[in-house]
């Protein structure tokens, strides 16, 4: 019974070491795949590139850039033989000096904003990368005084800043109010309102708007709120007045038309009156004069 399970065993030894390939430790290296999930965060206005692999050209088969924005969907695509740009908007494939490809966004904005997917297969494995790109925005600064309540509140704040800036007073007072408010197309408005002391001396006060944008703090000075004008009230005396002088000039310009016509009239009448006292010799002369002065004196009074 021994010998025939040495018999087995020998056996099956031998067909595994049979069944070895003596080359399998030498061959070329298996197929890798990695998946990276990162976050790139970068200025206004700055020149962005995205990678995703450090192999050069001649290794890849193709890469493709899957682009998700707020607005819309795009593709970016290389291999061997094309390239497909259905972005359209200055994003690019590039390539380094040692070969390696990067996606190239020239001027980062708002729009830029959004999830980039690469898919990089090169001879020997695969990359799968996430990137999600996000922007520094330095928000817009103001700040006033107003009256509140009987009492003097300084107002600062930073509009339209991503991410939300950090607002602090050279003066000490009660904050009534610190509130960072997110605007639907990803940026926040920081406002602090500090209630003053009765007396307290405004000259040097001030507020400091710190943002990962700026390499400094900035500081912005109060300035005494300034009080609403009447603009549309002005607007519409303004328009009453035209309207107003416009309808004068053409009233006295009919005028005009209608004593000029009428300035013409004398010479018509006259003419008309000589050839009827042809006709009427009977009338006495004492009535045609009487007639004519009369018609004379009208028309002197109405071209004077």
């Amino acid at each position: 019974m021994r010998g025939v399970m040495w018999i087995c065993v020998l056996l099956i030894c031998f067909s595994e070491a049979w069944g070895l390939d003596p080359g399998t430790n030498e061959s070329t290296p298996m197929n890798t795949t990695s998946f990276v999930h990162r976050n790139v965060t970068s200025n206004l206005g700055s020149q962005v590139n995205l990678t995703c692999s450090k192999s050069t050209w001649n290794k890849t088969i193709y890469v493709i850039w899957r682009v998700k924005l707020k607005t819309r969907e795009c593709l970016i695509s290389m291999d061997e033989k094309r390239i497909v740009d259905q972005c359209n908007d200055g994003k690019s494939l590039q390539y380094t000096s040692s070969s390696q490809s990067y996606l190239h966004i020239p001027n980062l904005s708002a729009k830029d904003v959004g999830i980039y997917t690469c898919e990089f297969v090169y001879v020997g494995g695969k990359e799968d990368h996430i990137i999600n790109l996000t922007i520094i925005v330095p928000p817009q600064t103001r700040a006033w005084l107003e009256p509140k309540n009987n009492k003097m509140v300084a107002v600062c704040k930073a509009e339209r800043g991503n991410p939300a800036a950090n607002i602090s007073w050279s003066h000490t007072g009660n904050i009534l109010l610190y509130k960072a408010l997110p605007q639907s197309d990803g940026f926040v408005t920081v406002e602090s309102q500090l209630e003053l002391p009765e007396g307290a001396d405004t000259t040097n006060l001030s507020c400091a708007v710190s943002h990962p944008f700026w390499d400094q703090v900035k500081i912005v000075v109060p300035e005494a709120e300034k009080a609403n004008f009447p603009w549309l009230y002005i607007f519409i005396v303004v328009v009453v007045v035209v309207i107003v002088v416009l309808v004068g000039s053409i009233s006295f310009a009919l005028k005009k038309l209608i004593m000029w016509r009428q300035c013409q009239q004398p010479d018509i009448s006259s003419s008309k009156l000589s050839q009827a006292e042809y006709v009427e010799e009977v009338e006495p002369y004492a009535s045609y004069v009487q007639r004519v002065n009369s018609i004379y004196n009208s028309s002197a009074d109405l071209c004077t």
